[in-house]
């Protein structure tokens, strides 16, 4: 089904499909029963990327068949916030009559909020000069009457920000306020409702904690920002130098004061644990004076690596976000010789796909 396609009265029923392969899938572990979290059936991505395709003077956004290949229009998109619907509409209706904006555009890439703000990324094949910033300005000055937006350009070696690159994500998690930087072209959680959810439930399976939490991979501190209420103190790592940027924004602006964000990837972060690389971004961190016994995960598809599954090995109780079951499934052929699984769920960040991202936690055995 193309996603212009959607008919969210297959909702309900596409998800238990989901949440029945998932308990099969992982039948072999004879996990606890599964915790289903659903979306909101339609409106509910906050990203969207589109192709531009020109025909004569006209502009369309469009997207392409992934199994015949063939290019489509895209004039409503269901999946996506209403917010990127009616600024795609705006937008591509005022570039169809500007011929410095509409010139070798090639993509278009949307970027919203619950908050109500949205930043839009113009991809080219040609240089972006003066004229361009001009025209864009003026168009940018005429969406902000009905939008808060933010428009940035992007060509070969160029990236021109008219204002700012980035959108302020609010979410209300248990009644409590949190502001999220999230900037353009970074990663961020694609379903907003859904990431809710999923902080409410690893706030949930922590609240009794004792000691401290590690994070791996925490990004712009999409977890360790809400989560460092249930632990004395946080450690997070995060490769990223742009989302490590946005993640102490993050804890300023959250006024978290016993969160810290170090910039190394999980692999690295276990060689300056065992002590055999010393880095000069561990200056003024002691790693000794943390009692971190909770550890949180979040990896790419490729799931953990075996040296960062044996490190975690070592920790009381693991919270394992994945958005792969396959690789999910390989850790925990490791992980499981010393823990076991007491919650186990879904959240379906990607309704009507067969995409499942899941959550373990893990506690020694």
């Amino acid at each position: 089904m193309r996603p212009t396609e959607i008919k969210a009265d297959t909702y309900a029923e596409q998800l238990q499909y989901k949440a029945n392969f998932v308990e099969s899938s992982f039948a072999q572990y004879k996990m606890p029963k599964l915790e289903t979290f659903a979306s909101d059936p339609l409106h509910y991505r906050m990203r969207a990327e589109f192709r531009v395709w020109h025909d004569g003077d006209d502009l369309h956004h469009v997207m392409f068949d992934q199994e015949s290949k063939e290019k489509y229009q895209v004039h409503h998109f269901p999946p996506a916030t209403q917010l990127i619907n009616d600024v795609m509409a705006d937008l591509i209706a005022a570039l169809k009559t500007n011929e410095t904006l509409r010139r070798k555009l090639f993509q278009i890439d949307y970027l919203a909020t619950l908050s109500g703000e949205i930043i839009v990324s113009l991809l080219y094949h040609k240089p972006l000069d003066e004229s361009w910033q001009r025209a864009m300005q003026a168009l940018r000055s005429k969406l902000r009457e009905s939008y808060v937006v933010d428009i940035i350009g992007r060509a070969k070696k160029q990236k021109i920000i008219l204002d700012k690159d980035f959108v302020t994500e609010t979410l209300l998690i248990n009644e409590q306020q949190y502001s999220f930087k999230q900037i353009e072209n970074s990663f961020t959680q694609p379903n907003a409702k859904v990431n809710i959810q999923m902080l409410q439930w690893a706030l949930d399976i922590t609240k009794n904690s004792e000691g401290d939490l590690l994070e791996l991979y925490c990004g712009s501190g999409n977890f360790s920002v809400p989560l460092a209420q249930n632990f004395n103190q946080v450690l997070a790592t995060e490769i990223s130098k742009t989302s490590v940027a946005a993640a102490q924004d993050n804890i300023r602006q959250n006024n978290i004061d016993n969160l810290k964000i170090i910039r190394m990837s999980s692999e690295e972060f276990v060689q300056a644990q065992q002590g055999i690389r010393i880095f000069r971004r561990l200056e003024g961190i002691d790693l000794q004076s943390y009692d971190c016994r909770t550890v949180l995960v979040d990896p790419p598809r490729a799931g953990l690596d075996e040296t960062t599954v044996d490190m975690i090995k070592a920790y009381e109780n693991i919270v394992y976000i994945s958005c792969n079951p396959e690789t999910l499934k390989d850790n925990l052929d490791t992980l499981l010789k010393t823990h076991k699984v007491t919650r186990f769920a879904l959240f379906d960040q990607f309704p009507y796909t067969h995409h499942a991202e899941c959550g373990v936690y893990l506690q020694k055995i």
